[in-house]
């Protein structure tokens, strides 16, 4: 039986993806780097309106895209947060038994997404968070719709 066109493209993404953040998270392996890529994309989901994270969603390979909503509450986003330290506290719980920089882990992510996906989505997810969890995007990312404007006139 032959695996559809769709879903071997799907599972070369999700490798590419998982072998960036196992490489620039210096990370053992893909299995860890799929741990972190869940929980932090969960933590991100769950912090945005449910619109936004639809339309964050639309942006990830179809893989990723399936991690991203498993387990999703709709009804139940976007969940406050207040700090920084309580976004990457909640990182830290979920990815237990694994002892992961949650702080440095994020970061990552946040930059693979940030490299993956459109900079206009991405500056509108940024958008709607804290100012702390802001601070986690990689500077480019943050200063995107800055930067479009100013180059626009």
């Amino acid at each position: 039986m032959s695996v559809p066109d769709v879903v071997q493209h799907g599972v070369q993404q999700l490798q590419e993806w998982l072998k960036s953040l196992r490489d620039n998270a210096d990370l053992a392996n893909t299995t860890e780097a799929l741990a972190l890529l869940r929980v932090v994309l969960h933590q991100l989901r769950d912090r945005l309106t449910a619109d936004e994270a639809v339309d964050l969603a639309q942006q990830l390979p179809t893989i990723v895209r399936g991690i991203y909503f498993e387990g999703w509450k709709p009804h139940q986003v976007p969940e406050r947060i207040q700090s920084r330290q309580a976004f990457v506290d909640a990182v830290i719980v979920k990815l237990l038994p694994r002892t992961i920089p949650a702080d440095r882990g994020v970061r990552d992510v946040f930059a693979l997404l940030a490299h993956y996906c459109d900079p206009g989505e991405i500056s509108d997810v940024i958008a709607q968070l804290p100012s702390e969890l802001k601070e986690l995007w990689p500077e480019n990312a943050r200063t995107f719709r800055q930067r479009s404007r100013e180059a626009g006139g």
